[in-house]
This record gives structure tokens, sequence and C-alpha cells, in this order.
């Protein structure tokens, strides 16, 4: 996914994507952050996705385009 703007001193989080795009279980865990979330997701058990997702939307974060 790629970061907002409002993300300050990011260049890149892995060295296989391009610059400020990170990795969707990195954006995962700054939402559970800044939303609050107070659930630990370990093993099976796994938190709302379309929680998250609406979440992460909502605070800038967009789907890394692709292009073919």
């Amino acid at each position: 996914m790629v970061a907002p703007a409002s993300v300050e001193n990011l260049h890149s989080c892995e060295d296989w994507l391009p610059r400020r795009a990170m990795s969707a279980s990195r954006v995962a865990g700054i939402i559970h952050a800044l939303e609050g979330f107070d659930v630990n997701e370990c093993g099976g058990t796994i938190f709302s996705v379309d929680k998250v997702w609406e979440a992460s939307l909502e605070n800038g974060f967009r789907p890394l385009p692709i292009s073919t």
C-alpha cells in the first residue's frame, strides 16, 4: 500500500517495494495503533479484515497501483 503524504521520513520500508510503499501487514500494524485496536492477532485469530481495510483507507493509505 502507498503511505499518505502526511507520513514523514518514509523512504522505503522494504527493499523490494517502491518509495512510500509498505506491505499490508505493516500498514495493518500502524492502523491497529492509530485506531486503538487492542486485538492481538496470533495464530488462527484474525481481526476483521474489512474493518482494518476501511480504517486504512480512512487514514489515507491507498492500494499500490501495479502496471501490467
